[in-house]
């Protein structure tokens, strides 16, 4: 099983997917969390990745996936689908695009972070906060193309932790079933962005049935 975090920066991919390893071992699975090689990168080089570098990036990124152990709950902080869009916004380069999609349809569940935390400068950001809302574009604009389903993740601290759970678990696989809540997130009266219920976003898993009642 392999599930992929994606969103635009400071939409909390890393802290969710730290969470949700900590959560799932505890529960006793094997549980592979793969980091995104672009916060080593940056850490290394202590600058912004130029446009003949991108690539790098994602084929790391990729590679980092694949090394995973074959019985492992892989957990991607990311993927090289990021990487295509920061590509397109930066640089209006569309040639990473091709590769991103044919990784991300490794994946058996992809969870997008909704724009509802704060904007924060974590020192290597190469966008500026109004952009947020073009890069959570071009992130559903690929994801489309993937033809794969996809859910959307909102609210704070263990809400979001439980949201992110509760998506997740309307798969049909055992382990899941067990891990999750019974009761579906309380569905807000507020603004979207305030909500918590991941059944309202379009795309949930239904299209992953199958593929994961039986791998």
């Amino acid at each position: 099983m392999k599930i992929a975090l994606l969103g635009a920066q400071s939409t909390g991919k890393s802290h969710l997917a730290v969470s949700l390893a900590t959560h799932l071992s505890a529960s006793g699975l094997h549980v592979h969390r793969v980091d995104e090689y672009l916060r080593e990168w940056f850490a290394i080089e202590n600058r912004a990745p130029t446009r003949e570098e991108q690539h790098h990036i994602a084929q790391t990124q990729i590679e980092r996936v694949l090394a995973a152990p074959a019985h492992a709950l892989v957990i991607a902080d990311t993927t090289p689908l990021m990487t295509a869009v920061y590509s397109q916004m930066v640089f209006n380069d569309q040639s990473l695009d091709a590769l991103a999609l044919a990784h991300q349809t490794m994946f058996d569940i992809t969870l997008l972070m909704g724009m509802d935390l704060p904007w924060t400068n974590d020192g290597r950001q190469q966008l500026v906060p109004h952009m947020r809302e073009t890069s959570d574009k071009k992130i559903r604009t690929l994801l489309g193309q993937t033809n794969r389903p996809y859910q959307v993740v909102y609210g704070t601290g263990e809400q979001r932790l439980a949201n992110a759970l509760y998506c997740m678990g309307r798969q049909t696989s055992a382990w899941a079933k067990q891990l999750l809540r019974s009761e579906p997130p309380t569905r807000w009266s507020g603004p979207c962005e305030t909500c918590g219920d991941g059944s309202c976003e379009h795309r949930l898993f239904t299209g992953l049935l199958t593929q994961i009642a039986n791998p």
